[in-house]
């Protein structure tokens, strides 16, 4: 009964999978998977090809299929998929699939929901990296912005700013404090006379006075020398 349904499943197969499928023995063979993978900066990508083997088991499809997961001999790593690291987890989510599907023919149901599972992977870890670059973007013009717009008036901002300005006040009133009382420390000194115009003496009746120091000097100076 398994092996008359296993024989029926794989001529299906081929049928929908005419140049994917490929047998290994009468009871493996190897279909190859190319999921759709998204644009990326606007350009197409290249699809990475991956290869599900299918081993019936002898009591196929009581029983749960042999599957594993590789990639072509020498192809090149494909983007956003690491196949050592991926393959484990892409089986494991095929169980619910198995489970729900044990005593039919299931290969078909597995391959389309291991090529969506491959696509959503991809597509995951591709917004991730935009993101990631729509980040780094939107850093970049915010900080452009803050040359033209300053910085953004906080609590905290303002006032550490009404510290600092009031500390320079201070400083200032102290400063101008000094300056005023330098000012009038040097007002307290002696102040000069002012020399007399000859006007002004004559005004003040000192002209006449001036001369007859003058005469009385002079005399003093003739008696002197009469006596020496």
């Amino acid at each position: 009964m398994g092996r008359e349904e296993q024989i029926e499943e794989r001529e299906v197969l081929d049928s929908i999978f005419p140049d994917e499928i490929i047998d290994i023995d009468e009871k493996s063979y190897r279909i190859t998977i190319n999921p759709d993978v998204p644009q990326q900066d606007g350009e197409d990508v290249e699809s990475p090809t991956l290869l599900l083997t299918i081993t019936y088991p002898l009591s196929y499809p009581d029983e749960p299929p042999i599957l594993d997961l590789s990639l072509p001999p020498n192809a090149p790593k494909p983007p956003h998929l690491d196949i050592s690291a991926d393959r484990g987890p892409l089986l494991s989510s095929l169980t619910g699939t198995i489970e729900e599907n044990l005593g039919m023919a299931m290969v078909f149901t597995l391959v389309t929901v291991l090529r969506e599972n491959i696509e959503s992977l991809i597509l995951e870890r591709v917004a991730s990296i935009q993101a990631a670059k729509d980040r780094i973007a939107e850093e970049a013009e915010a900080q452009e912005n803050a040359k033209f717009h300053g910085e953004r008036v906080t609590r905290e901002s303002f006032l550490r700013w009404r510290e600092g300005f009031r500390g320079e006040m201070e400083a200032r009133e102290e400063e101008e404090r000094a300056r005023r009382e330098m000012a009038e420390i040097k007002g307290r000194g002696p102040k000069k006379e002012d020399k007399l115009t000859g006007r002004e003496l004559w005004e003040k009746g000192l002209v006449g006075k001036v001369e007859e120091d003058e005469d009385v000097g002079v005399e003093d100076g003739l008696e002197r020398l009469k006596v020496a």
